[in-house]
């Protein structure tokens, strides 16, 4: 396989590591983080990159098998933890990829031809995301752990996902690191034509800036939330508030919803939106609006609009524990605005994708607010990722999402 880059050569040791109690429990159970103060010993000189065997504090097995981060308070990112014996080489990070992808043949058996094909930490590789837009293969990178392994990684992954192109994005302290000579934004295998990507989720027709998007270039997660809300959008009005590429709207127009309006404070964002909307035949009339989510609900309620579906997905409100408090005010308020907005017998949608607000305290947020006003109402459905999105362990359960229907 010719790669259109060459990558470093890393001189990788095995490190002797044991833990306190609480930090081998942990690792026991299956979680795939040990922080520094969890260390109780550890080889001199080791390097980010470096095999990180753990050894039991008593019995002296090995309990699990990491890749150490000297950058990262999380210090050892587990790649193996069962008590199986394994060789850590190209081979067992590629059977890893194999097992990932098995995991999303139900999905690919629908009419959609973009998925994720390794989810970090849920999947094996703690920081390391690979995600299928049609040929175009994905891969960020968030940790230099995986320098010393990206060349067999890369491979195996264009291997079983079959793409005809890769293309490398790096986190912000990657872009910034002296130890490789990659580039984000790099085509590091085959070639891409436009940075513009299309590709299909369950029939509906999307394109993703792979060069240039956020994360890596689209938010794949929601993507049965989406295909859900666009069947139930059916000969509706619908307002998509948070709108970002229009991924609730675009569903919501091809499956024969008769207005949409995307909500959403980027202009790029909603250009992508309507080009997306494009990309499909519709019949309905699709809107846009410009400015401060939470001021343009107010205005729009202030005119006495009210849609048939309200779909509320905002960014993260909790990077971290600090914002937790301010984040749930934040949730609540959504809520009563979604409501006021919601028609008669209509259905309000209201997601996070805080990982710090776990999901029965957002569910439970927005049944107070919803108590808190004067309307009778069902709890629906209660969702949570995709299936291309597994969860292995509590942190890795970001993504919630609540649907409300309206009795009056």
């Amino acid at each position: 396989m010719a790669f259109n880059i060459s990558f470093f050569k890393y001189d990788i040791k095995n490190l002797a590591v044991k833990l306190n109690a609480k930090g081998e429990q942990f690792v026991v159970k299956g979680h795939p983080w040990v922080f520094s103060n969890s260390i109780v010993k550890i080889n001199e000189g080791a390097n980010t990159g470096d095999l990180a065997i753990i050894f039991s504090k008593n019995k002296n097995k090995v309990v699990g098998i990491g890749l150490y981060d000297a950058n990262s308070p999380i210090r050892i990112k587990i790649i193996h933890n069962a008590e199986t014996k394994v060789k850590i080489n190209s081979v067992f990070f590629h059977d890893k990829i194999e097992i990932a992808f098995n995991k999303r043949k139900d999905l690919l058996e629908t009419n959609t031809n973009s998925y994720r094909l390794l989810f970090g930490e849920n999947d094996g590789f703690p920081g390391l995301i690979a995600d299928v837009y049609h040929k175009v293969l994905v891969v960020k990178v968030y940790s230099e752990i995986w320098l010393p392994y990206l060349e067999s990684i890369l491979e195996s992954l264009q291997k079983i996902s079959n793409a005809a192109t890769i293309v490398m994005r790096l986190s912000r302290n990657l872009q910034n690191s002296a130890h490789h000579n990659l580039n984000d934004g790099e085509v590091v295998f085959g070639k891409l034509d436009n940075n513009e990507v299309a590709f299909i989720e369950h029939g509906v027709k999307f394109s993703a800036n792979v060069i240039k998007g956020h994360k890596t270039g689209y938010f794949l997660d929601h993507r049965d939330n989406r295909r859900r809300v666009g069947e139930l959008s059916v000969g509706k009005t619908v307002l998509d508030v948070f709108s970002y590429a229009g991924g609730f709207s675009v569903h919501a127009l091809a499956k024969g919803a008769d207005e949409v309006t995307s909500l959403d404070i980027s202009k790029q964002a909603l250009d992508m939106a309507r080009a997306n909307g494009k990309l499909n035949d519709y019949k309905g009339v699709h809107k846009t609006i410009s400015g401060d989510a939470f001021t343009e609900m107010k205005g729009l309620i202030q005119k006495g609009k009210t849609f048939d579906v309200v779909v509320i997905d905002p960014p993260s409100f909790a990077k971290q524990k600090s914002e937790i408090d301010l984040a749930k005010k934040k949730y609540a308020q959504l809520a009563e605005l979604g409501e006021k907005l919601t028609a008669k017998y209509g259905l309000l949608v209201l997601a996070s994708c805080s990982s710090r607000v776990l999901a029965q305290a957002f569910f439970d947020l927005n049944v107070q607010a919803l108590n808190s006003q004067s309307r009778l109402y069902d709890t629906i459905l209660k969702t949570q990722h995709d299936s291309d999105h597994p969860i292995s362990f509590a942190e890795g359960a970001y993504l919630k999402c609540g649907y409300y229907r309206f009795l009056e």
